[in-house]
């Protein structure tokens, strides 16, 4: 078996990849048929309906992830997983019968807050699965590489079959895809959540994943980049169209042919770093990927032939890769094992206004200035992105930070471990459990992440 297939020797993994891989597939289908939905709704304004659609898109993203990411590790993992992907078969199986664009907005709103609520717990739950280190990375890897194979091949198979039957047939196989994806999770027993160790009210246990991660100097980072990957992503999804019609003047024929080549830069290096990260600090992948953003968007702004802008293409795609597969390891490595949900899910709203903010100036800055203006403001915002990355992201980050506890008496969930060194009275009952305890004053390093009792990053010692 290839190195990078190893992980599918994991039963877990494995019907889990396959579950990722078929829904996949069936959406890939459904955004072809969600274009021509769009048209027939209104034929003179299509472009407009789409847009308003991918706005919902990310709201729903930015809204719902926190949310779901506190309370996901209140339920069993394969029920959440296996009913989102039911709940999300039968959104679909709606999608044929609406006739108006608000009907559509609200069923593509419901699709993706319920997306928003399986990708972050699918994350999570990943390192549990694999706790090996390479066995992880190949995991992270084969995701990338199911994701850029379905964006290259599902409009093809699209096509294909619209050739032989009706387009609203493409949201039947969606759901099919949906239903099979759950019954392939249903065929695994997933590990059990850690416990999450959260005291205070809703907003509290709401806002945890976001505000921790923001605290987290890293992640800040991360986000950064996420940025510079967004403007680049962005001028590709919302830009090639206009370049390849406009400046080129070439029939829309060219226009996914070009896009794919992301596709081929962003899976050749998933296929690569497996290797790399065994080898090279996730910083300094992250970094030397996220600097290709502003020299190929600098490049882009020189005159161009439809063959010359495919190597620029390819090397977005392959950046987007190199900044997007090592984040699960960044983001493992930062939070406790029973906060992933909520740092994960921080992760995809997050990241996803990165990319709202990426469209909207491509966009918006493409109309107003023209493109070859747009690729070089683009360069000069990814290079400051960038910047504030590796400013933010410490060079050498040491392993154990020296901190303090101020002293405090909460109650929170709690198992005994090298914060929780207390006396029982006996009608406390098994661990995890819930009772008002005292922390005393204490100072002392260890590995930090921020949690329950790390509310703040320390600053040097």
């Amino acid at each position: 078996m290839p190195e990078l297939l190893q992980p599918l020797r994991d039963k877990r993994f494995r019907w889990l990849f396959f579950s990722q891989l078929i829904s996949l597939t069936g959406t890939g289908l459904a955004t072809v048929a969600l274009a021509l939905l769009a048209y027939d709704l209104s034929p003179t304004s299509a472009g407009a309906v789409l847009g308003t659609a991918l706005a919902v898109k990310m709201v729903a993203y930015l809204t719902i992830a926190p949310v779901v990411g506190s309370y996901a590790s209140l339920l069993p993992r394969k029920y959440w997983l296996a009913g989102l992907n039911l709940a999300r078969a039968g959104v679909v199986a709606c999608l044929p019968f609406i006739a108006e664009a608000w009907q559509l907005y609200l069923l593509i709103f419901l699709l993706n807050a319920l997306a928003a609520g399986y990708t972050p717990v699918y994350q999570a739950l990943l390192p549990d699965i694999l706790p090996e280190e390479q066995s992880y990375n190949q995991a992270l890897s084969l995701s990338r590489l199911a994701t850029e194979m379905e964006a290259l091949l599902s409009p093809a198979l699209a096509a294909a079959l619209l050739l032989l039957l009706p387009y609203d047939l493409l949201f039947t196989f969606n759901t099919i895809a949906f239903v099979i994806a759950a019954a392939f999770i249903g065929l695994v027993t997933l590990p059990i959540a850690q416990t999450t160790e959260r005291s205070g009210g809703v907003w509290h246990r709401i806002s945890f994943g976001v505000r921790s991660y923001l605290k987290t100097p890293r992640l800040r980072g991360v986000l950064a980049l996420n940025l510079a990957l967004s403007l680049a992503g962005a001028m590709v999804i919302v830009n090639t169209v206009v370049y390849v019609r406009e400046v080129l003047g070439l029939s829309e024929e060219a226009v996914p042919l070009l896009m794919m080549a992301t596709g081929v830069g962003s899976i050749a290096a998933a296929l690569l770093l497996p290797a790399l990260m065994q080898r090279f600090s996730d910083r300094n992948l992250m970094l030397s990927g996220a600097l290709l953003f502003p020299l190929s968007l600098l490049l882009g702004a020189a005159p161009h032939s439809y063959v010359s802008l495919f190597p620029l293409w390819v090397v977005i795609g392959f950046a987007t890769s190199l900044v997007l597969i090592p984040t699960g390891k960044v983001i493992r490595d930062s939070c406790q094992a029973g906060d992933r949900n909520d740092f994960f899910a921080a992760n995809f709203a997050l990241t996803h206004g990165m990319w709202l903010i990426g469209y909207l100036l491509a966009g918006q800055l493409g109309a107003q200035l023209g493109l070859t203006h747009t690729f070089v403001m683009l360069a000069a915002m990814a290079a400051v992105a960038i910047l504030i990355a590796s400013q933010q992201w410490a060079k050498a980050e040491p392993e154990a930070i020296w901190h303090e506890h101020q002293a405090l008496s909460h109650a929170h969930p709690h198992t005994h471990d090298a914060h929780h060194q207390h006396a029982h009275e006996g009608w406390e009952g098994p661990e995890p459990h819930t009772h008002m305890h005292h922390h005393a004053t204490v100072k002392h390093k260890h590995p930090f992440t921020i949690d329950e009792h790390h509310v703040h990053w320390p600053k040097e010692q």
